[in-house]
């Protein structure tokens, strides 16, 4: 199959480069589910990873951030290497990780969740983040008080996200963060809240199994299938492409597995 030059720098109107993956190779146990991967993702750019069940999109984040095993292969945040940091130091760092599940508290409030993302901070500074992640998500301020598990799935994500941002993070990445959610919410999360963080200078990597939602938000797009990438160009050119249909109906990869 041609590739859109997986080797070629993502939209070159973002200067910096945020997070640089080069020749990832990850999996569990012996296996290798992700095989010589590169991904580049640049200060407010919104970088999308789609492909078909069991690509290794997810075992990509897993790797990044030190949970699936790694094989091969260098991540920079901000040109310093971290390759094989733990997540905590990550962390602290400026990398923020949204995972599919269990990525809010559910029995606690809204603002009880902001709490827990900033607990590093004193209680001022934690107050002049969560006014800084609220700016993201004004819906939330009227829910600070409301449990978590009242919320709908749209505002559950939102809260997942802000919780994150009280790191105020360089970085996020989000692992599937339509996942359970109605079409009309999805959209809503990818085109309002995901577009808006690359638009206030975050960089983003999202793994989205809604392609076409996905591609249609993404500054900069890889397309993966058996765990290689397959193409790399602009959101809307991987939408455009007549192939990407036949990917998606036709190649099958290893499964995805989880740790």
């Amino acid at each position: 199959m041609p590739t859109s030059s997986a080797d070629q720098a993502p939209v070159a109107t973002h200067a910096r480069s945020a997070l640089s993956i080069r020749g990832v190779t990850a999996g569990y146990g012996d296996a290798a589910i992700v095989h010589d991967v590169d991904v580049e993702v640049r200060h407010g750019q919104v970088v999308a990873v789609v492909g078909p069940n069991g690509a290794g999109k997810s075992t990509l984040l897993k790797a990044i951030l030190g949970i699936a095993r790694w094989m091969g292969g260098r991540v920079e945040l901000n040109g310093k290497d971290v390759t094989g940091l733990p997540l905590q130091q990550l962390a602290r760092l400026g990398i923020g990780y949204v995972p599919q599940i269990e990525d809010v508290f559910e029995a606690l409030r809204v603002r009880e969740n902001l709490d827990m993302g900033g607990y590093l901070f004193s209680h001022r500074e934690r107050a002049v983040r969560m006014e800084k992640a609220l700016d993201f998500f004004p819906q939330l301020r009227s829910k600070l008080n409301r449990f978590v598990e009242t919320l709908s799935g749209g505002e559950r994500k939102m809260t997942a996200i802000a919780r994150v941002l009280m790191l105020d993070p360089a970085v996020l990445l989000l692992d599937e963060p339509t996942a359970g959610l109605s079409p009309e919410l999805s959209r809503a999360v990818l085109e309002e809240q995901i577009k808006a963080l690359g638009e206030h200078g975050k960089a983003v990597l999202l793994v989205e199994q809604k392609a076409v939602a996905a591609l249609g938000i993404a500054d900069w797009a890889y397309m993966m299938v058996q765990g290689r990438v397959v193409m790399s160009a602009r959101g809307v050119d991987v939408l455009g492409n007549p192939e990407m249909r036949e990917i998606f109906l036709g190649a099958k990869g290893p499964e995805d597995r989880t740790a």
